[in-house]
């Protein structure tokens, strides 16, 4: 279980982790810096489990991979978004970051607290008492991020062969 942290839609990569912050190559000291204009708060107050959520095309803009890994350092559970940006999404499950697909992300409050059911495929609104269908992640993306992303996925297939 974990907070909501609410943004809007067309969250680029440039508001997630500014460009000028890509010479970092450590992904902890670059989760100092994320949504650092638009959230100065964040990388401070944001706890280990907590969630990003926000609405349409999420990730959007540059295709580098600083952006999940960034967010993904900071300690959250996953991100919930009504749509992503495609290089993000696969950018984010290749490294090991949840992204949780929501058409009803936007009925969730900044504060919330949130509980996800990957079994079942429903996001629990602690706050509000409400419940949110999530779109089902295709086995093999599972598989991917269960072992910590695609790098250590692969490893894993070389090691039973």
């Amino acid at each position: 279980m974990g907070r909501a942290w609410k943004f809007g839609d067309d969250i680029d990569t440039d508001v997630i982790i500014q460009g000028k912050y890509l010479v970092i190559n450590e992904p902890e000291e670059l989760a100092k810096h994320v949504f650092e204009n638009v959230r100065p708060e964040f990388a401070r107050e944001v706890k280990k489990g907590d969630f990003v959520v926000a609405g349409e095309n999420f990730g959007c803009g540059s295709s580098r991979e600083h952006a999940p890994l960034a967010l993904k350092a900071t300690g959250i559970e996953a991100v919930i978004a009504k749509s992503y940006a495609r290089i993000f999404f696969r950018n984010a499950i290749n490294i090991g970051l949840k992204v949780i697909e929501c058409r009803d992300a936007d009925k969730i409050d900044d504060g919330d607290e949130l509980e996800v059911d990957y079994e079942k495929s429903v996001i629990r609104n602690k706050t509000s008492g409400e419940e949110y269908r999530i779109s089902p992640v295709p086995d093999f993306l599972r598989d991917i991020l269960e072992k910590g992303g695609l790098v250590n996925y692969a490893k894993s297939l070389r090691e039973k062969t």
